[in-house]
C-alpha cells in the first residue's frame, strides 16, 4: 500500500477534477491529523485520499462506499484502511467510528470541501483564512447547500477538538497544497 498506487485507483475510478481535488483535500487534512496525533501518516493520508474513489461511478447509497471496500480488498489494501472509509457513510450503521482514523476521516470530509467552496469566494484563496470566515459561511444555509453542517460540528465533536481550533487546523493543512487544489 502507497500513496502512488492510490492515486492511480483514483484516477481509475475517478474523472471529475473536483472530485479528485476534494480526494487530495482530505487526504490532506486527515494527514496533520496524522502528525499531529503521532499516528502513520502514509496510512491515515491514504484514507483521506480514497475515501470517495468510488463515489463517481456508484454515488448511490449503500454502494458507496460498499463497492469500494470490495475492489480495496480485492487489492489487498488492510482490513483497518477499509473499515475507516466504511465508517465515513452515516448509512453504514454496522460500521461506528470507533478508531482516531475513523473520527478524523469523518471530521475532515465535509469540512474540507466546504473550506475549500469559501475559498473559491475569496480573492485571496486560502491565504489569511480564519475559522470566523467559515464559522460564518455556515450559517449561510444557502451557501454549500449540500454540505451538511452538523456532520462539520459532530465530526469536531466526535474527534474531541473544539470546532473553531478544528477548522483553523484543516484550513492551515490544505494551505500547502493550494495549487493542487486550484486555489
Amino acid at each position: 500500500m502507497n500513496r502512488a498506487d492510490a492515486l492511480a485507483l483514483v484516477h481509475e475510478y475517478t474523472a471529475s477534477d473536483s472530485l479528485r481535488k476534494h480526494m487530495l483535500a482530505v487526504e490532506a487534512a486527515v494527514r496533520a491529523y496524522a502528525r499531529k496525533f503521532g499516528e502513520d501518516e502514509e496510512k491515515w493520508g491514504i484514507v483521506g485520499l480514497l475515501h470517495d474513489f468510488d463515489y463517481e461511478r456508484w454515488p448511490d447509497a449503500p454502494d458507496h462506499p460498499l463497492k469500494g471496500a470490495e475492489i480495496l480488498a480485492a487489492r489487498g489494501y488492510p482490513a483497518d484502511v477499509i473499515y475507516a472509509i466504511k465508517s465515513h457513510a452515516d448509512y453504514l450503521t454496522d460500521c461506528p467510528r470507533v478508531s482516531r482514523l475513523d473520527k478524523s476521516l469523518y471530521a475532515c470530509d465535509e469540512l474540507a470541501g466546504f473550506i475549500v467552496a469559501v475559498a473559491l469566494m475569496r480573492p485571496e484563496r486560502l491565504v489569511g483564512m480564519q475559522a470566523s470566515s467559515v464559522k460564518k459561511k455556515m450559517k449561510q444555509k444557502s451557501f454549500a447547500a449540500a454540505v451538511k453542517r452538523e456532520d462539520i460540528v459532530n465530526g469536531a465533536a466526535d474527534l474531541g477538538v473544539e470546532l473553531d481550533e478544528h477548522v483553523q487546523f484543516v484550513i492551515e493543512a490544505l494551505q500547502p497544497i493550494s495549487s493542487d487544489l486550484g486555489l
